[in-house]
């Protein structure tokens, strides 16, 4: 008869000790502070001195955090750096939008549509999310389209790290329609203004007849990852953009909170 093998001593502790580390961790990453003292943690977190500085030292040999030998003080160190970029980079912006935008669409009942970057002057629609009703706007996937026209075009070029932004601002600027700002103050004026608000709104710049209303998805250093927008035949839009909006920033909100970025106090 074969005996079952007992449980391997200690792995309860050692479960505990891991779920400890991951605590103590992520204490560090949430406090604001730069730094942290092995008595600020354990008084934090309810530990003993001894519990914690145990985990440090553990912490510390795998990168995960830094001790400054002078200030006897820890802070977070290259290998969480790289658990986060890493995560960051498996993060798939279109799946993550998907149920989003068949929110924002359900709720606004007007069409929801995502854009990503396509090299530096252009951008692209990767999906949408079309109401069911009578009359609507639909957008064309992966046709490229300048970053000055438009809306979602416009959010892009805003939210740029500024050398890309200045790189495109120096090329040609066309104008598809009467409506597209292509003088370089008055572009530079309204991509302020996008900016200081976080979003844009266009009418019939690209397609007569049509408005939107467009706020990004940002990374977590502030730098746009997709571009979210609602839009809508011109003649109903206009009555809709402020519940439009409204919805639209609180989607892109926590869509951008999801991939790492924080809103500043």
């Amino acid at each position: 008869m074969t005996t079952p093998r007992p449980a391997a001593a200690g792995a309860g502790a050692t479960i505990a000790t891991v779920e400890r580390a991951a605590d103590v961790l992520l204490h560090l990453a949430a406090d604001p502070r730069a730094d942290h003292g092995v008595t600020e943690v354990a008084e934090a977190m309810g530990l003993s001195k001894s519990a914690v500085h145990r985990v440090l030292s553990s912490l510390r040999r795998g990168g995960l955090v830094e001790l400054d030998e002078h200030t006897r003080r820890y802070s977070l160190g290259a290998g969480a750096l790289r658990l986060g970029l890493s995560y960051l980079d498996r993060i798939d912006v279109r799946r993550l939008a998907r149920p989003v935008l068949e929110d924002l669409s359900e709720r606004t009942g007007e069409t929801a549509t995502l854009s990503v970057l396509l090299g530096e002057r252009d951008r692209i629609y990767v999906d949408q999310v079309t109401p069911e009703r009578e009359v609507i706007m639909s957008v064309s996937l992966g046709e490229p389209y300048s970053l000055h026209a438009g809306a979602s075009s416009r959010v892009f070029l805003a939210f740029l790290p500024d050398a890309q932004r200045e790189r495109y601002l120096a090329g040609p600027l066309t104008s598809a329609r009467g409506a597209t700002v292509v003088d370089d103050a008055g572009l530079r004026e309204e991509l302020a203004r996008v900016r200081a608000q976080g979003w844009a709104r266009s009418a019939g710049e690209r397609q007569d007849g049509a408005a939107s209303v467009a706020a990004p998805v940002l990374r977590h250093d502030g730098t746009p990852a997709a571009v979210i927008s609602v839009c809508g035949p011109a003649s109903r839009f206009a009555a809709e953009l402020d519940h439009c909006r409204e919805l639209l920033l609180e989607a892109t909100r926590s869509l951008s909170t999801g991939l790492g970025w924080v809103a500043e106090a």
